[in-house]
């Protein structure tokens, strides 16, 4: 990941989390970031055409089936684990929002753009890395949309 992260410019160190972040809520703490702070990168797969999607969404957010269907034109289903490696060259849990094997078609959740830093996953579910939000919607080619379940803030 950090290959990728200089080859577009960006000077980010990454941070290992020996225990590991396996949710969302373990990488804030681990951080010391809000919840929303965390990018989770979640592949889904068209049901018609078999094509995948990466959504990447605040932490606290959960992707809404129905709304992230209408952001890309199909009805949509997770994406197998096998397939997520496939196209990601990742594994599900650790997912980075860049440097995927094969180009995949992006939205970008709004609620990220309210952190001048948020953090993302850096190929392991033990490594996350720190970047504007502007910077990664840009570099991941993800399109603003709205696709989340609208949870209540505390």
């Amino acid at each position: 990941m950090q290959v990728v992260l200089k080859a577009a410019g960006l000077r980010c160190d990454i941070l290992e989390i020996p225990e590991g972040a396996h949710t969302a809520r373990q990488a804030a703490e681990a951080a010391g970031c809000a919840l929303d702070q965390i990018v989770k990168s979640l592949v889904f797969r068209g049901r018609q055409s078999g094509r995948v999607v990466l959504f990447l969404t605040a932490g606290g957010n959960r992707v809404c089936l129905h709304a992230a269907g209408r952001a890309v034109g199909e009805a949509l289903d997770r994406a197998e684990a096998a397939l997520v490696r496939e196209q990601t060259g990742f594994a599900i849990g650790g997912v980075a929002p860049v440097g995927h094997l094969k180009p995949i078609p992006s939205r970008f959740d709004p609620r990220l753009l309210d952190f001048p830093l948020v953090w993302a996953a850096a190929g392991t579910p033990r490594h996350i890395f720190a970047i504007e939000p502007r910077r990664l919607m840009e570099l991941s080619g993800a399109q603003l949309a709205d696709f989340t379940e609208k949870p209540e803030r505390m």
